[in-house]
């Protein structure tokens, strides 16, 4: 059986992903009261995840009163769905174009993203597998 691919998640699930990703496991109204607060309604958080689910974005656990939402699709996972896209369709493949964009606009690197950087080339130099090494560092943050 073939996995059926997730959908991209839009801004305001990516913003729902992320508190997920963070904090693990979390009701609606944690959700909402970290996104929106007095922004939105919380019917408007709970749609949203209803969606999500729909989506298959996030698994809900529903055996208590208050809904649990987990993230279904992983970080890595996502930021390299995304990466993957931006790279076909606006760079036309060039991971260089990319990597160069990316380092010249604003804020500038970090010294120690520049050091993450230098590794992961050392290792790509040396025939290494580069994926893994940006994934330990996502990981670390």
């Amino acid at each position: 059986m073939t996995r059926r691919p997730t959908p991209k998640p839009t801004e305001a699930e990516l913003a729902i992903l992320h508190i997920l990703w963070a904090r693990g496991a979390s009701t609606v109204r944690q959700i909402h009261d970290l996104l929106y607060r007095d922004q939105a309604s919380y019917t408007t958080s709970l749609k949203l995840l209803q969606i999500m689910f729909g989506k298959g974005l996030v698994v809900r656990d529903d055996s208590q009163r208050a809904h649990i939402f987990q993230a279904a699709v992983s970080q890595d996972e996502t930021q390299a769905d995304f990466v993957s896209d931006v790279l076909r369709r606006v760079f036309k493949g060039s991971s260089s174009q990319l990597v160069l964009h990316a380092l010249g606009s604003a804020p500038p690197a970090t010294a120690e993203e520049l050091a993450d950087i230098r590794t992961l080339l050392d290792r790509i130099e040396k025939g290494e597998t580069g994926s893994d090494t940006a994934n330990d560092k996502t990981k670390k943050k």
